[in-house]
């Protein structure tokens, strides 16, 4: 959440936050109020001007060019109730070679009443939220979920790994039961009703509108803190009050939006915890993915045992990272990753596509800017502690990439790699480093 030059917004936001901070039984009644022209026009300047727009194909700078009277007549319609959200345009980008992802992109007028909901359950769930999510939260990363993992297995009796997998949750979330969740805090029917809305709002794909009493669209503004509410309810505080109480050894989870992994001592624990995971989510019609959820012996004797047992070492995936048991130069264990081979595979599809599409719509000078900015972008999340070779061999990749389309632009004479890399020096490319550094101090 950015609270940057919003004044009296960040006022009110603050206020809200302090009361949930002071009283985490307190049910807040009257927020609706709060969505007014001051309000709606910081959440409108908080928006990226340069997104997709939805079906109504208007874009930032278009509504924007009557802002004062636009959000004037909005207001009206949300203080009447005639307000009612215009339904998301579904597209669909690839997830993997033979899977796509669908994604929801809201008309702008949904995207500012959104952010400014948004803004208000933020404000109260922040002070609710456990430590062990880190999706989708204000000043809570990947990275830091992964440096989480990391010093549990690292520093704490952790023999076992209960990982799950949630099949489809964004689309099968149950409207009815999240609603439930969000009025133990919020009792204001007002904004409760603008919430189910957008929910049913649904959305148009193919020209079809389809609508259903289950999921939150991915891609919308209001979708991950929906989830959130959700998860905190359903899983991280079931796992802190019941799962906890209830184990005979050490336990945690750390949980990124519906990714999340449990680190356990004993194998009884963990059997009971992955009997107990399916039985939870059943209870609120959900599915772990049977093919993509495992529960794995790991941890500092990993390898030893898979030598006695003639097995190979168990490994497990996490936020696009394969995690795996490995020796420190003194031969001491340490958790070692690398980027994931389903992951790795398709980053340089993705990046072969790209090069293969750009080469002759544009000048070289021009793409060669976005390739530098595709480069630093996969270091930034990528370049993580024990994995210097992923990055290298991804980065290696794409210069043979690189090197291989810009030959294809004409019939000239082929760049030979001596060239190739005499151009580099007058060009050079962003180069594979590790930007997050796991091995300082455990996590408190």
């Amino acid at each position: 959440m950015q609270y940057t030059d919003i004044g009296e917004t960040w006022q009110k936001l603050s206020l809200i936050a302090g009361h949930a901070r002071r009283d985490c039984n307190f049910q807040f009644t009257s927020l609706a109020h709060l969505l007014n022209v001051e309000y709606l026009r910081d959440c409108y300047n908080s928006l990226n001007r340069n997104k997709a727009v939805g079906i109504d194909n208007v874009s930032w700078d278009e509504y924007g060019r009557n802002l004062e009277v636009n959000l004037e007549q909005l207001v009206l319609r949300l203080k009447r109730k005639k307000y009612k959200p215009i339904p998301a345009k579904r597209v669909y980008i690839p997830k993997s070679k033979t899977e796509n992802r669908p994604l929801g992109i809201s008309a702008l007028e949904n995207k500012i009443v959104e952010r400014g909901i948004t803004w208000k359950l933020e404000s109260i769930y922040e002070q609710d939220f456990l430590d062990c999510s880190y999706g989708f939260r204000p000043e809570r990363n990947a990275h830091q979920a992964l440096k989480k993992l990391n010093d549990q297995i690292m520093f704490q009796p952790v023999n076992h790994i209960v990982e799950a997998d949630i099949k489809g949750f964004f689309d099968n979330v149950s409207h009815e039961r999240l609603i439930d969740f969000i009025k133990i805090r919020i009792n204001d029917t007002s904004l409760l009703n603008l919430i189910q809305k957008f929910l049913k709002a649904g959305y148009i794909d193919e020209g079809l509108l389809v609508t259903s009493d289950y999921g939150t669209p991915q891609g919308s503004i209001l979708s991950p803190i929906l989830a959130n509410i959700f998860l905190h309810y359903v899983l991280d505080m079931w796992f802190e009050t019941v799962v906890k109480t209830h184990v005979n050894g050490y336990c945690e989870i750390v949980r990124y939006a519906d990714d999340f992994v449990c680190m356990v001592r004993y194998s009884e624990d963990a059997k009971r915890i992955e009997k107990a995971l399916k039985n939870r989510f059943s209870k609120y019609e959900l599915e772990l993915h049977p093919d993509k959820s495992q529960n794995i012996s790991f941890g500092r004797f990993e390898r030893e045992n898979a030598k006695m047992q003639k097995r190979r070492t168990n490994t497990f995936d996490f936020l696009g990272f394969t995690h795996y048991a490995d020796r420190s130069r003194k031969g001491l264990f340490k958790l070692g990753r690398k980027t994931s081979r389903k992951k790795f595979a398709a980053k340089c599809r993705e990046m072969n596509q790209w090069l293969k599409s750009i080469r002759n719509l544009v000048k070289t000078k021009e793409w060669w800017k976005i390739l530098e900015s595709k480069l630093r972008g996969h270091f930034q999340y990528y370049g993580v502690s024990e994995n210097y070779d992923s990055i290298e061999r991804f980065y290696r990749n794409t210069l043979r990439l690189v090197r291989k389309w810009m030959n294809r632009r004409s019939q000239k004479r082929s760049m030979n790699w001596e060239k190739f890399y005499a151009y580099l020096d007058h060009y050079p490319l962003p180069e594979p480093r590790i930007i997050h550094r796991f091995y300082v101090s455990p996590v408190r």
